[in-house]
């Protein structure tokens, strides 16, 4: 788990990363070891982690909604622009 990024790094990961990490915080945290002020650090790049991986569930969602059939039944993407 790669804590020490800054939460600017965050945008960088990939689901699959930035979900590991999260789970990673979760276990570190549901055990109750460590300080306070570390915990908090963790909630805090957990809650960022998790906003970051809405945001690509969100932008899977909406290419997935763009898939459309074409001319032939064939599936396609229509445009789509990322936010």
């Amino acid at each position: 788990m790669a804590e020490s990024k800054a939460p600017a790094e965050i945008g960088k990961l990939s689901f699959e990363e930035a979900l590991a990490e999260l789970e990673g915080i979760v276990k570190k945290l549901e055990s109750g070891q460590g300080k306070l002020d570390d915990a908090i650090a963790a909630y805090e790049r957990g809650a960022a982690l998790k906003r970051h991986c809405e945001a690509k569930l969100r932008e899977a969602q909406a290419k997935v909604e763009k898939i459309v059939l074409g001319p032939g039944g064939e599936p396609g993407l229509e445009g789509f622009e990322a936010e």
